[in-house]
């Protein structure tokens, strides 16, 4: 059956917020301060970030005006390019992209809460992961309800992760206390631009997940409008979130402290406060991990309904409940995934480094669709599409940086393509399998197997 539109403006913007700020921002600013060394090019990587991913949220705004299709991300691929392309790319997302970076997610959050609710002597690997999976199921729970209902349950934790940051921000301007002893390290100009690059990867990692708003394209009401409104104030919204917050972290560890400050966030706030706000914000940040993968199981499903409508999936991926417009089956399915890379991939670092180089490529693919719609003439049966301005040249800036980090993905990160390249190829005689057995299945339904 068809997707229903169901999604607000609201609903939108606060979806793309939280699949874009996860738990990265409270993670990931280590990772590119030990990257960068100094405050200048850190400050610079995450300006930059900010920059590119702004152009890329006016391309994916005029993508998702002009095919405003459930599960789009893939479909838009499938239409353009060709749907084995577009399958094997989200082969890979459902093995490594999506599952593991849903895992990633949930173990830090895990590791958030751990101190809390356990003494110091089960706060160890395996107790992370079995949070991380109790995580998981019980958000499984919630979508299992009904879109409206996630929905809803997003909104509160995007407005309590907004909230949070503002407030984290507030209280490390005012620190009164003794101020971080500032860097005395100093690169050539060769290894400035090889520690910005470098810190880009983490950094375009922490930008990302605003793009996967496009497989919302059947559930927000007016798409063609809204869709473009929502990626273009949620990403404004982050960037000013993400440029505040790494001020605080700044302010109060200085860039040694920051690189060597795992939890960085709980770590600023203890500084501040006291053992008592180092509680408060790692609750917090455990309820903004919740949202993150709680937007994921919410739009995850939409990208295999679009697998299945091309027939690349069982149609049994595109059934969804009337009432709740969830895909159940679908759902448990994901949700499955992400619980067995939280047993099998382990930690966050390796899991990213994993994740950065199909999430670039993809998003690369994706956005470079925007000249092929535009070429077609293609737009919405409701109105005039967006149209991001001075095309062709910001579309292209934003293509090129990305493949530009996956190319410093690889050469930092050389192990990676080996073991995604290997998942990336093995999509291909998938996709041919799934096509015979879907043709099969459908077959049989239609009361004439073939032989």
């Amino acid at each position: 059956m068809n997707i229903k539109a169901k999604l607000s403006t609201f609903d939108a913007t606060m979806i793309v917020v939280s699949l874009v700020i996860g738990i990265g921002i409270f993670r990931t600013p280590a990772m590119v301060a030990s990257s960068t060394g100094t405050p200048v090019i850190f400050f610079a990587a995450w300006i930059l970030g900010g920059f590119i991913s702004f152009l890329g949220a006016l391309t994916f705004a005029e993508v998702g005006s002009r095919f405003p299709k459930p599960g789009a991300f893939y479909k838009v691929v499938a239409d353009c390019y060709h749907p084995s392309v577009a399958f094997m790319l989200n082969w890979t997302n459902v093995t490594v992209v999506n599952g593991a970076g849903g895992a990633a997610v949930a173990m830090i959050g895990a590791e958030y809460i751990l101190p809390i609710i356990f003494p110091e002597s089960m706060r160890t690997q395996g107790m992370t992961q079995v949070t991380a999976a109790v995580l998981v199921i019980f958000l499984i729970v919630i979508n299992y309800l009904g879109i409206k209902t996630g929905a809803w349950a997003q909104n509160i934790l995007t407005v309590i992760k907004i909230s949070m940051i503002l407030l984290l921000g507030f209280v490390a301007f005012t620190y009164g206390g003794s101020k971080p002893i500032a860097s005395t390290q100093s690169l050539n100009n060769d290894s400035i631009w090889i520690a910005l690059g470098v810190g880009l990867i983490s950094v375009f990692y922490t930008y990302g997940g605003y793009q996967c708003t496009l497989n919302f394209g059947g559930d927000i009401k007016h798409p063609e409008k809204n869709m473009p409104r929502a990626i273009f104030f949620g990403i404004l919204i982050i960037i000013g979130l993400y440029l505040i917050i790494n001020l605080a972290y700044y302010s109060v560890l200085g860039i040694e402290g920051i690189a060597g400050s795992k939890l960085v966030a709980a770590e600023v706030a203890r500084i501040c406060f006291g053992k008592s706000a180092y509680l408060i914000v790692s609750i917090a940040i455990f309820l903004s991990a919740l949202g993150f993968v709680n937007v994921t199981l919410m739009q995850i499903p939409r990208s295999y309904y679009a697998m299945a409508q091309d027939g690349a999936l069982p149609s049994i991926f595109m059934k969804v409940n009337e009432k709740t417009q969830t895909q159940e089956f679908t759902l448990l399915f994901f949700g499955c995934t992400i619980l067995g890379s939280i047993f099998l991939l382990g930690t966050f670092e390796r899991i990213l480094s994993y994740v950065m180089i199909f999430d670039t490529l993809n998003n690369a693919l994706v956005a470079s669709t925007v000249f092929i719609l535009r070429k077609r003439g293609v737009t919405s049966s409701e109105g005039q599409p967006y149209r991001v301005p001075f095309y062709p040249v910001l579309p292209a800036i934003f293509v090129l940086f990305l493949l530009t980090i996956t190319v410093n993905v690889i050469i930092s990160q050389p192990g990676s393509l080996l073991v995604g390249g290997l998942i990336l190829l093995a999509g291909y005689p998938v996709f041919l399998l799934m096509r015979r057995v879907t043709r099969y299945t459908n077959s049989i339904e239609a009361g004439s197997p073939r032989t």
